[in-house]
């Protein structure tokens, strides 16, 4: 039997890795900042622990439901537990699911970082953040980190991970409530306003299809080509 695990470099290799990107796209500066990435940085180094360490999850299913359970044995492809679960066959990387799951993480990235260049240019200004993904919620960086969990969970789940996740989801609530409060304080009214209007962890379907549609609509303008007069 193949075990394709023990690779140790390898864990440190891809937690400090991706470690590093979330730091360079989040750039922690508060407090609350830097309790946000070390939390979600436990949730990293749990799953790439189990990725390429150890089993952990694998181990314990099969010991308690045996060595037949669902197939899986202890080559790195019986890791993607939800192919397993579902049946599905050939290599999992090449799957919908896990195609899929690199959308939800590359793109929580992007995210991530495009909700901190506006954060950062309104802090620079004193202002609040409205436009952007702050446009469309009120805690865009959260939501970005929430997508990433989700995409790595499709991947790889754990029984680490599974329970790590609801409790991030969870912290990262009670730290846009902390983070509303002191934003009531500092804007008043005008965050207030804001708050009302805008949705908090997830984009507002109407106001983004409402955008596409202007968008589509000034685009057709501008398309418009204006036929030469004839003398």
């Amino acid at each position: 039997m193949n075990y394709d695990y023990g690779n140790w470099l390898f864990v440190l290799f891809n937690i400090v890795l991706f470690l590093y990107f979330i730091k360079v796209a989040f750039r922690p500066r508060t407090k609350t900042d830097w309790t946000t990435f070390r939390s979600f940085g436990a949730f990293i180094v749990a799953l790439f622990a189990e990725m390429y360490g150890f089993p952990l999850t694998i181990y314990l299913l099969t010991s308690y439901f045996g060595n037949n359970f669902l197939g899986l044995d202890f080559t790195h492809n019986s890791g993607h537990l939800l192919n397993d679960l579902l049946g599905l066959k050939g290599d999992p990387h090449f799957s919908l699911i896990h195609i899929f799951s690199n959308v939800f993480i590359v793109g929580g990235l992007i995210f991530l970082s495009s909700a901190w260049n506006v954060l950062y240019q309104a802090s620079k200004k004193s202002v609040l953040a409205t436009t952007g993904a702050y446009r469309y919620m009120r805690h865009p960086q959260y939501f970005a980190f929430i997508l990433v969990i989700i995409g790595f969970l499709l991947q790889w789940p754990t029984l680490v991970t599974l329970i790590m996740a609801p409790i991030l989801v969870v912290r990262y609530v009670a730290l846009a409530r902390s983070e509303e409060e002191q934003m009531v304080d500092k804007f008043g009214r005008t965050y207030r306003v804001y708050r009302n209007k805008t949705p908090g962890f997830f984009p507002s379907p109407t106001l983004v299809v409402k955008d596409m549609i202007q968008k589509i609509r000034n685009s057709n303008k501008h398309n418009v080509i204006i036929p030469n007069k004839m003398n």
